[in-house]
């Protein structure tokens, strides 16, 4: 019996399966959830109602097998391959914006054309962007706090990134990686002062970016006053309100909102939220927020437990890419900030998305099993 007791405390520990049940549990309501918002416009555009809910199938098929793969590889193969990773992303976000391969959509360059399908750059650049941080802040420890080491290099690296993304032009991209520089830096042991400091600098220079093109600047308004602009600018926010409020408690059930009817657009993307919110109502809606909960706190958790520091950086980036499409995703269906096209993680239609998030949790259960590589 003390044998075994002593074997057992030598047996690495075992993944995070509750993490795995419950990203599996989103996804699988995701696609019922894609199926239900697209097949009209689906069928009246393409002739298949059920188009998107066989992309988004395939996408979640790949993005399983892939989550698997992200398990059970040596975590070597990311840390070695960290600026390998980094270039990859500098090249897709180059071919996007300056090759025919990006896809021009309502004028913004922001895919690359695969043939059978499109993919995003920005979604792969989060990832890179994430393990050269991890692996940057894990070997400066000693001189993270100066100017010249603690600040300097990951702001250029994460600048360039960003500067190829506002060529597309993708302004909330950028935002996005800047929003992941700042925690990163944060955790990783910048002083509070260079680092509030270059983001205040940062944030006004946000605004002029704002201030220079009049759409930026109406989406940034709109949500203050939708209803000024009902049919304009604040069309969207409000088809989405009115979403909410038709599904009261219980949702007016199952594929039978109205909203998707080509009143609200987004509504399997960006916005699927509020076709949740209107089919499955307040109680569907607290399911989905109470899924989400649990995946955040399980990721922080395999965070928090990591012993060796560059583990726990990576996991502290992963967690974040989701978190913060978990939480800035609903603030902009329910109205709470300017309207950004952030899609819902595991739920929202879109393979990009869905890949990079099932890649997210694939290296998180790696991490969850503290193995040595």
């Amino acid at each position: 019996m003390k044998n075994t007791r002593l074997s057992n405390q030598h047996q690495p520990p075992k993944a995070d399966k509750l993490l795995l049940v419950a990203v599996l549990i989103l996804a699988g309501l995701g696609l019922i959830m894609v199926l239900s918002s697209s097949g009209i416009m689906a069928e009246r555009y393409f002739g298949d109602k059920y188009l998107f809910f066989k992309k988004q199938a395939a996408f979640f098929c790949i993005g399983a097998a892939l989550m698997y793969a992200c398990w059970r590889l040596p975590r070597v193969f990311f840390y070695e391959l960290t600026y390998f990773w980094l270039v990859v992303a500098v090249i897709l976000l180059a071919l996007c914006s300056f090759t025919p391969l990006g896809v021009d959509a309502n004028g913004a360059k922001r895919w690359i054309s695969f043939g059978l399908f499109n993919f995003q750059p920005l979604e792969f650049s989060k990832i890179a962007l994430v393990f050269y941080l991890a692996y940057y802040f894990s070997r400066k420890q000693e001189l993270v706090r100066t100017l010249s080491v603690g600040m300097l290099p990951p702001f250029l690296v994460t600048g360039l990134l960003c500067i190829l993304l506002l060529t597309q032009p993708d302004f909330g991209g950028a935002a996005f990686l800047a929003g992941i520089l700042f925690f990163m830096c944060l955790v990783g042991g910048t002083r509070l002062t260079y680092l509030f400091g270059a983001f205040t600098f940062l944030a006004w220079g946000g605004w002029l970016l704002i201030l220079q093109e009049p759409y930026r600047y109406k989406r940034w308004t709109a949500f203050l006053d939708p209803f000024k602009e009902p049919f304009g600018t604040g069309y969207q926010l409000v088809q989405s309100f009115y979403a909410f409020g038709s599904g009261k408690l219980t949702g007016v059930g199952l594929g039978a909102g109205k909203q998707k009817l080509f009143f609200l657009p987004e509504a399997h993307n960006d916005f699927i939220l509020a076709v949740v919110g209107e089919e499955m109502g307040f109680l569907g809606m607290s399911l989905f927020f109470l899924l989400i909960g649990f995946i955040i706190f399980r990721c922080l958790r395999i965070a928090l437990l990591q012993e060796d520091l560059q583990d726990r950086f990576t996991a502290f980036g992963m967690t974040l890419i989701l978190t913060v499409g978990f939480l800035l995703n609903p603030a902009v269906v329910l109205g709470t900030v300017p309207p950004k096209g952030v899609p819902l993680p595991f739920v929202s239609y879109g393979g990009s998305n869905l890949i990079v998030s099932f890649i997210c949790v694939g290296i998180l259960l790696n991490l969850s099993q503290r193995r040595h590589a």
